[in-house]
């Protein structure tokens, strides 16, 4: 049986997450030729890592190695495939204070990750980093609680954009990451709520 969700003004509870509303409000798909994986690339740091992550990205390495630049290659055996950020977190190591180490280019320019490159080959069974599948998700732990909100930033404006003309919901893009974070119990309960939420809107209009 389901748990029923609870609605505050910008947030939905289920279970131990506090989820955004904007998860069911804003439109997103990727679109690759438009944005040319720049989000591989623009930031302060590298994505974030979980633990239990680590492990498997060394594990892909012998797969990904000869997609990788000779400069991420020198950074890996350097520092390894993370490094603690400045609030202390696990983040993907970065070359040039950029581009993260796992980043390949296609001969049109436009990024990739590599890992997940080798997984599509069916080489390795990760995908990649949990809070890169997520994006633009982002996901915080705290003591009590789970937050999950939507990341917007300007090199997704494509995606937006893309998202609208399909009237993809960000939620519904991210189906697949989702069920991998949270469980697919947990992603029924959340479609449910959008459907509510739907209905309650459509009541109002």
């Amino acid at each position: 049986m389901l748990n029923s969700p609870f609605f505050y003004q910008h947030m939905l509870q289920i279970q131990d997450t506090l989820i955004s509303l904007d998860l069911f409000d804003r439109q997103f798909c990727c679109n690759l030729a438009q944005c040319r994986g720049l989000c591989c690339v623009e930031g302060d740091s590298g994505a974030p890592v979980e633990l239990n992550e680590v492990a498997e990205m060394e594990n892909a390495l012998p797969h990904i190695w000869e997609n990788l630049s000779n400069e991420a290659k020198e950074i890996i055996k350097e520092q390894g495939v993370v490094y603690a950020d400045e609030e202390g977190e696990l983040v993907t190591s970065i070359v040039n204070g950029k581009d993260c180490v796992f980043t390949c280019y296609d001969k049109k320019g436009i990024c990739y990750c590599a890992i997940e490159k080798a997984w599509h080959a069916g080489k390795i069974s990760f995908i990649k980093p949990i809070s890169c599948h997520l994006y633009p998700i982002r996901v915080k732990k705290f003591a009590e609680f789970t937050a999950v909100n939507y990341q917007e930033w300007n090199i997704c404006s494509g995606a937006r954009l893309y998202g609208q003309q399909l009237g993809l919901p960000v939620y519904q893009f991210l189906k697949e990451p989702l069920v991998r974070k949270f469980g697919q119990e947990w992603y029924v309960e959340l479609s449910e709520a959008a459907k509510m939420l739907k209905e309650e809107m459509d009541v109002r209009s």
